[in-house]
């Protein structure tokens, strides 16, 4: 087999094939620690230096002192070369960079390729000093499936072949060379290096002497170096201690590295999201994936694969956090992975994979548990020669209905399991009966309300002339079942104010008819007969109306506006038609008329940092709590298009919306050129999304534990209905799970989430989703099969949950603590023995401290001045309603570089790591979280390039207004817009794309994105945090 690279690692260390068995590490600071195949190809040391030679050190002729844990990928002083070394061929252990002469000292690997193996001095930089720090611990990280007790099961030979090694062997470097005597202080402020070891030599594959016996070292063969002590290894301006000595901890300011910034330590040593992405994508990309075992840990949500549902639901609709629950809560709270499903129950699915099958059971409807009420689904098992079922969710024994009996096959099973959705598949769904619908009646169609603000702003800007020659077009695209010939949906039409306009668009009518409606504290609808039709026989009327508008209030100079009636007169329709449907409102300022819901200016910069500032999360008025209420009653969905120029008090507006499961998009300063395309984009999108109406959701499990939070844009009147007004493929609802007896490991954990919707066409329906878990008593069980992605979409919507109620430093605090216990209580659980100086990270959450990171400097979660209330209040709605690829992508964007495009093929070229570090001068480079998208050009970018993209000669000639690139016709142009196309096909909101050329004003907003390096908000790098956590660690398990 051949091994990749973690040389210092005993050979049970490597994770899957494909998986990379990265270390996690914070290896030295030069580049000489290769992991994984991060990392630039310059940086790596895959070739003996000159001065190096490979038989020099014999593979574990010098073995440090100390147990190694069995399985870890470590990360420590090595060197690993990460290429497939070929079985048999020794990887030699560290290639540093070389001494100046051969016959000189053996000095470790910390100075830059470029520069003398050691600055001769005895003061320390802060970088130095943070590098030695990395040095000094060493990150592990374990592969899947090595515990401590099944180390030699998981599937990798049992050593080396070629010269056998004694004892694995781990490095267990505590203290950097030089330090001698000195053990470190246990210096929790700076850097956690606490030696429990004797110190000792560094096996460097220099030539130098080698002291006689391999497990314990003097380090008096070595000269001396120039001795760095860990104890001034200080990390950074000291933190207050109430900080939590998060790095550069908000409120604090930006932690800074005097001297030159952290150019000296090696990146590539520390996890990185790219390459657990590219392994994910290289063993699973393409393939099938079927869902027919029970707790299997699916590819990541960035791996494109082929899902076939076979008896477990597709991970497009359910993500968990850990594929294996813990069987006791004890065990639960020792570990605090959050239990916890991502449900996305109306996801898109892609053409190749077949859509939900319907079940229709005529007058009798869907086959239910008589105890539990769980729906009839693969968990039941038929008994009694099928004659009777039992529940798998409560273990109630029911009889069959004599219509749904059938004989059981020589195994048991039903001889008709195959064709029956419900037996075989993991998701489908079933039509309902009278008793699911409201008043025991069908439900009408839904309707669509278009309510345009037509103030003097609106006007004036051209968006309302715009909105209705979109409309004109967009109406033919009103969503329809696949065997309609046109849509059902009913649409209507209100301009608005400080007074409401109704149209009556009555297909009878020659021309619409306007209606004012001007008390606005006490709505009512004016006209049944005429508000909402159907299009197709309306049309003429309705396109009369569409030219009208713009002309009718073009001479308005009306700047106040109404907000909160506008929803009411939008529900009271819908109510008054015994619908569900849609709102969509057009509106620009904050409603400061006299009017219910009317809004003031509050934002308030004095509230940063203050046990107030979560008042600016909270509506100001609390009439809009109370018309979400009425509007999820009614099943009216709303849906708000701002287009504000200062702040409109989103955490008040923008509530409704939230609750009822409607989308809001916002476009700040809109201009008619720059800013239309998108608006219109997200515009058509939304009007064709798939959506289920008047829905009602709930989750039921098997007995031992049970769903007790629900996270999302939903409104909750009870503890277990989670209801939303409308549902559409990009709304996901997380739930958490606690545990409230022991789980069967025989068993394992069942879940199954039921959604009671009406569909476009005005179809009562249930959509069934159901997956089963393992359960185990060993902790490492659990941390084998977690998931990253879906901790991540947890802990965002938890956290942005928390600010409404808890200062943001407490709950900054609070992730910080969490990531670290998840940790610590793997290390100390299931890593075996080392020195406390080693970060020891589990395979599957070995990014999980990089993405927290960015978690922590979303602009949700950092008070600073410089960024608006309403971008926070914007950006912490989104993510409540968010899926794990939607946060995935939002907290850790793609970049990628454009200058190195195939041109041949049609693959998109492998994304590259958040990092200033990954730039180059030379290099064109494209970021996109999903919100916003920008095209980065170094000052050398090929003149080829730029010719080809803007259709100019040189990079002094690229203007940076523009907002998209020329149509051209050549193949860089039409390679750049296929990427961007597909990127843009994978995210619910359309992305505006900013030009920004290196060395300009523009650049300082593309750095908040490269989210490992620090910010210029104050959070912390990528490195810092990973130094901080292990702090954190430490003082754990101390």
């Amino acid at each position: 087999m051949s091994q990749h690279g973690y040389v210092a690692a005993p050979p049970y260390s490597q994770s899957q094939p494909g998986i990379g068995g990265f270390s996690a590490g914070f290896g030295p600071p030069s580049s000489s620690l290769h992991c994984g195949h991060y990392g630039d190809p310059n940086s790596s040391y895959s070739s003996p230096q000159p001065g190096v030679s490979k038989s020099t050190v014999p593979f574990g002729s010098s073995a440090p002192v100390g147990p190694p844990p069995p399985g870890t990928h470590q990360l420590s002083q090595t060197n690993f070369q990460n290429g497939p070394g070929t079985p048999g061929q020794q990887p030699h252990r560290f290639q540093g960079p070389p001494p100046p002469s051969n016959t000189g000292p053996s000095h470790p690997p910390y100075s830059h390729q470029s520069q003398p193996a050691y600055p001769n001095t005895a003061s320390t930089s802060p970088t130095v000093q943070l590098a030695n720090q990395l040095n000094s611990m060493q990150i592990n990280s374990y592969g899947p499936g090595t515990t401590p007790s099944s180390h030699m099961s998981s599937g990798h030979p049992a050593s080396f072949q070629g010269p056998q090694l004694p004892p694995p062997t781990q490095q267990q470097i505590t203290s950097p060379p030089g330090s001698q005597v000195h053990p470190p202080a246990n210096n929790v402020n700076g850097l956690c290096a606490q030696p429990s070891l004797p110190p000792m030599a560094r096996q460097d594959g220099l030539p130098g002497p080698v002291p006689p016996n391999p497990n314990f070292q003097q380090l008096s063969a070595q000269p001396p170096g120039p001795g760095y002590h860990p104890q001034q290894v200080n990390y950074g301006p000291q933190m207050a201690g109430s900080q939590l000595s998060y790095p550069g901890a908000f409120p604090g300011g930006p932690a800074q590295l005097p001297g030159p910034q952290q150019k000296k330590l090696d990146p590539d040593s520390i996890p990185s999201p790219i390459q657990v992405i590219e392994n994910d994508k290289a063993s699973r990309g393409g393939q099938i994936y079927a869902t027919n075992t029970r707790g299997q840990v699916p590819p990541l949500v960035t791996t494109d694969c082929v899902i076939q549902d076979q008896g477990h639901a597709s991970p497009r609709y359910i993500r968990c956090t850990t594929y294996c629950f813990p069987s006791s809560s004890d065990m639960a709270k020792q570990a605090r992975i959050p239990l916890a499903a991502v449900i996305q129950p109306f996801a898109a699915v892609p053409p190749n994979e077949t859509p939900l099958y319907v079940v229709n059971h005529g007058e009798t409807g869907p086959i239910r548990c008589n105890r539990c009420k769980a729906y009839m689904c693969p968990f039941m098992q038929f008994i009694e020669g099928g004659r009777r079922y039992q529940c798998g969710f409560c273990s109630c024994i029911n009889d069959v209905p004599p219509f749904f009996f059938q004989h059981l096959d020589h195994i048991g099973r039903r001889v008709d399991h195959y064709e029956r959705p419900e037996l075989s598949l993991g998701s489908y769904e079933y039509v309902a009966t009278l008793d699911y619908c409201r008043n025991n009646k069908p439900p009408n169609p839904p309707a669509y309300i278009f309510m345009i603000d037509v103030s003097y702003r609106n006007i004036n800007s051209g968006l309302v002339k715009l909105i209705c020659d979109e409309l004109k077009t967009l109406l033919d695209k009103l969503p329809r079942e696949e065997q309609e010939e046109s849509s059902s949906i009913q649409v209507g039409f209100v301009t608005y104010n400080k007074v409401l306009h109704f149209f009556n668009v009555k297909s009878s009518l020659a021309q619409p008819q306007m209606m004012v409606v001007s008390d606005v504290g006490e709505v009512f609808v004016p006209l049944l007969d005429g508000f909402l039709v159907n299009y197709q026989e309306s049309r003429s009327v309705v396109i009369n109306l569409l030219d009208q508008i713009p002309e009718m209030f073009a001479d308005t100079n009306e700047s106040e506006t109404i907000f909160a009636p506008v929803i009411q007169a939008g529900m009271e329709a819908l109510k008054a038609a015994e619908c569900a449907g849609k709102l969509f409102i057009f509106h620009s300022s904050l409603p400061t008329a006299e009017a219910p819901g009317k809004l003031r200016n509050r934002d308030d910069k004095k509230l940063l940092n203050t046990d107030k500032e979560k008042t600016l999360f909270q509506p100001q008025v609390n009439s809009y709590e109370a018309l979400a209420r009425d509007c999820v009653a009614n099943g009216c969905c709303v849906n708000l298009f701002l287009f504000p120029n200062q702040y409109v008090d989103i955490a008040s507006m923008g509530l409704v919306t939230m609750h009822t499961g409607g989308t809001l998009y916002k476009y700040s300063n809109f201009q008619l050129d720059a800013d239309s395309p998108r608006f219109l984009s997200d515009l058509r999108k939304d009007v064709e999304k798939k959506t289920g109406f008047d829905a009602i959701m709930r989750v039921r499990t098997s007995t031992g534990f049970r769903a007790t939070d629900f996270l999302g844009a939903i409104y909750m009147n009870n503890t277990t209905d989670v209801e939303m007004a409308a549902v559409d493929c990009d709304k996901a609802v997380t739930v958490e799970f606690k545990h409230d007896d022991k789980l069967n490991e025989d068993t394992g954990a069942l879940i199954q989430c039921a959604v009671l919707y009406t569909s476009i066409s005005g179809q009562r329906r249930l959509r069934i989703h159901n997956i089963g878990l393992n359960c185990s008593s060993q902790l490492a069980d659990i941390y084998k099969t977690c998931e990253t992605d879906a901790l991540i979409n947890f802990f965002a919507k938890s956290a942005f949950k928390a600010i409404l109620s808890q200062p943001l430093k407490a709950v900054r605090e609070i992730l910080v603590s969490q990531t670290a216990h998840m940790l610590a209580c793997y290390r100390k659980n299931c890593a075996s023995p080392s020195a406390v100086s080693q970060l020891i990270l589990p395979d599957a959450m070995k990014v999980l401290p990089v993405y927290m990171n960015c978690l922590l400097k979303s602009c949700v979660l950092v008070g600073r001045p410089e960024i608006p209330t309403d971008d926070r209040a914007y950006h912490r709605q989104l993510v409540m309603a968010m899926g794990v690829a939607d946060t995935q992508l939002l907290f850790y964007p793609r970049l990628l570089p454009i200058h190195s495009l195939d041109l041949k093929s049609d693959a998109v070229p492998a994304a590259v790591r958040c990092s200033e570090e990954r730039l180059s001068e030379g290099g064109a480079f494209l970021l996109a979280n999903g919100l916003s998208m920008f095209l980065w050009l170094g000052v050398s970018t090929p003149p080829e390039l730029i010719q080809g993209l803007f259709n100019v000669p040189s990079f002094a000639h690229i203007s940076t207004e523009a907002t998209s690139l020329p149509a051209l016709d050549n193949p860089f142009s039409k390679k750049f817009k296929s990427i961007v196309e597909h990127i843009q096909s994978q995210t619910p909101y359309t992305m505006k794309l900013m030009i920004v050329k290196q060395r300009e004003q523009p650049e300082m907003l593309f750095r908040q994105f490269l989210v490992e390096d620090k910010s210029i908000y104050g959070g912390a790098s990528y490195m810092d945090f990973l130094c901080c956590v292990h702090r954190e660690i430490c003082q754990l398990l101390s």
